[in-house]
C-alpha cells in the first residue's frame, strides 16, 4: 500500500513570493558585499572601542599608557587597512598589514642576534631580551554582527518586492 500527496501551487501571491526569493537567491553577491561592508564598519568600531568581537576590552598597550592615545591606533595604518572581498558564496574581511596577525593572536618576540630588542616608549629608549604582545583580537563576528547580517538579508528580501 502506498500513500501519495499531491500539491499544486495556484496562489498568485505565493507564486510571486517564490519568484522574488528566486530572484534574490540567483545573485547573492550584492548581499554578501553589503554584509562585508557592515563587517568592515564593525571591525573599525572595535578599534575605536578598543575591544574584541566578544566585547572584552583589549589590554592597553604600553605605548598608549606612556604616550596617551589608543591601543593599536598610533598611525591608524591597521585600522585603515581593514577591507572586505565578497563573492556569491562568501565574504572575507581582513587586512594585508604584515603585523596584523601579531595583534590578532598575540606573540612573543625574542631578540636573536643582538643583546636585546631596542625600542622607544615615550621619550625613553628601552632594551628587552623578549617582548610579549598580548592578543588584541579585532577580526571576528560578534553578536551585533550576527544581527546586522540578518538585517541585511531581510532588507534585501524586502527590496526585491
Amino acid at each position: 500500500m502506498s500513500a501519495v500527496l499531491s500539491f499544486r501551487l495556484d496562489d498568485i501571491a505565493a507564486k510571486a513570493e517564490l519568484a522574488r526569493l528566486e530572484h534574490v537567491a540567483a545573485d547573492p553577491q550584492p548581499i554578501m558585499d553589503a554584509i562585508g561592508a557592515g563587517l568592515v564598519t564593525s571591525t573599525q568600531m572595535r578599534f575605536e572601542q578598543e575591544q574584541g568581537p566578544d566585547g572584552n576590552p583589549w589590554p592597553r598597550s604600553i605605548r598608549a599608557i606612556a604616550e596617551g592615545g589608543s591601543t593599536l591606533r598610533k598611525s591608524a595604518r591597521l585600522y585603515q587597512s581593514i577591507t572586505h572581498r565578497a563573492t556569491a558564496s562568501q565574504v572575507e574581511v581582513g587586512t594585508n598589514v604584515i603585523y596584523a596577525a601579531v595583534h590578532q593572536f598575540g606573540a612573543k618576540i625574542v631578540a636573536k642576534a643582538a643583546k636585546g630588542l631596542r625600542f622607544k616608549i615615550g621619550d625613553m629608549w628601552v632594551t628587552k631580551r623578549s617582548v610579549t604582545i598580548p592578543a588584541r583580537p579585532f577580526l571576528g563576528i560578534g553578536a551585533g554582527d550576527r544581527e546586522m547580517i540578518v538585517d541585511v538579508i531581510a532588507d534585501a528580501l524586502r527590496a526585491a518586492q
